[in-house]
């Protein structure tokens, strides 16, 4: 029953032509029991004829009102002071028919003489039904044509929003696969520069230093590989790594590498890139230790300031005294740059600066952001 119920109530929803009928007979059923209330039964004449000429009345009401639909629904879009002309005159000559048939249909079943002395009466009676009429049925269309809008609204908002999520879900997926090609650019150029450190060694017959080497450089990888392409990570555990690598060159240079590290504690929670500084401390090896016959000084600061992360790699340059820029150094800066660009827009800073009379300064500054305390590891403090 329910099932049917529904099913009839689907049908009204979605159809114009059920829904006019449903409101017609619902609303004239209205009027005949109205009537029925305030006339009949006060009056106590509930005799059949009287009830039954309420029953006709509804029905022929319901008869005069149809063609309304069709005049109203054609002027519908017309000049309102055309419509409001039509109306009035569809009004005055469908509530004259209608006041008449109701007339004749009372002296029909009443079996008297038709009552024309109390046509106006009965008229005006019409003409107020017939213009409560008209206000529901613009009401119900009014009110059709704002929810249709507001659906209409709704739809295209929820395909904007699924257009913006589509294009947001792409322009992540893009950004992940530029970071992930960024950051995996770095293991490469890493291997490269520390397996040919290694065969140097070995050339020299440095085997335990190349053993120690070899060593390092598997725990520097299985800690990298523990790491998605796209990971932060607190700044602790980045200089975790970062001393992992910087091991590796320890056994390389020996005492030709000097480190100082400059760390405020209030940095060590910030989240970071992962592996951020390596490619910018070995750019220092590179264009700086291992061009300077007595090495050098390279040294590392964080600090927090303005609700930012303030971090900086510099040394102290090569023989000659130049200190290169970041064109001239290589690949390790420009990568870090690009990460740093995809990761934050323009909410970062990356300066590169010469330090006289040789060296250069890389100064980072990205926003401030951290992780509970309870997953900063403190381990090996620097």
């Amino acid at each position: 029953m329910s099932r049917m119920i529904d099913s009839f109530a689907q049908s009204v929803y979605l159809n114009r032509n059920y829904r006019f009928w449903f409101f017609q007979v619902m609303g004239w059923s209205a009027f005949s029991l109205a009537t029925f209330l305030s006339i009949t039964l006060v009056d106590g004449n509930l005799s059949w004829p009287h009830i039954g000429h309420i029953g006709l009345s509804a029905t022929l009401g319901m008869l005069a009102t149809w063609p309304l639909r069709s005049i109203y629904h054609a002027t519908f879009d017309i000049p309102l002071w055309r419509r409001i002309l039509i109306a009035i005159v569809a009004l005055i000559v469908l509530c004259f028919v209608w006041t008449l048939l109701r007339i004749l249909v009372f002296a029909w079943i009443v079996g008297e003489d038709p009552i024309w002395g109390e046509f106006n009466y009965w008229f005006f009676g019409s003409l107020s039904i017939f213009l409560s009429w008209t206000a529901l049925y613009y009401g119900i269309n009014y009110y059709e044509l704002l929810t249709l809008e507001h659906q209409k609204l709704l739809r295209e908002s929820a395909l904007k929003s699924e257009e913006k999520m589509r294009r947001f879900r792409a322009e992540a997926s893009a950004r992940d696969a530029q970071l992930r090609m960024l950051r995996y650019q770095l293991t490469p150029h890493f291997l490269f520069n520390t397996l040919n450190a290694i065969n140097a060694l070995v050339s020299l017959k440095e085997n335990e230093k190349a053993q120690e080497m070899l060593r390092l450089l598997s725990d520097f990888l299985r800690r990298s590989l523990e790491h998605d392409g796209i990971d932060t990570v607190c700044f602790e555990q980045e200089l975790q790594s970062l001393q992992l690598y910087l091991n590796i060159e320890k056994v390389r240079f020996e005492d030709r590498l000097q480190l100082e590290f400059a760390i405020d504690p209030a940095a060590r929670p910030a989240l970071v890139p992962y592996l951020l500084l390596q490619p910018v401390v070995e750019n220092s090896m590179k264009y700086a230790i291992a061009a300077s016959k007595e090495g050098g000084v390279v040294r590392i600061v964080a600090e927090v300031a303005d609700g930012q992360l303030h971090l900086q790699v510099s040394d102290t340059g090569s023989d000659d005294g130049s200190a290169a820029s970041d064109h001239g150094r290589g690949v390790g800066l420009s990568n870090t740059l690009n990460r740093l660009r995809t990761l934050y827009d323009e909410s970062f800073t990356f300066v590169t600066e010469e330090i006289q009379p040789s060296g250069l300064a890389v100064r980072i500054t990205i926003p401030f952001q951290t992780v509970p305390l309870s997953r900063v590891n403190a381990g090996a403090a620097l």
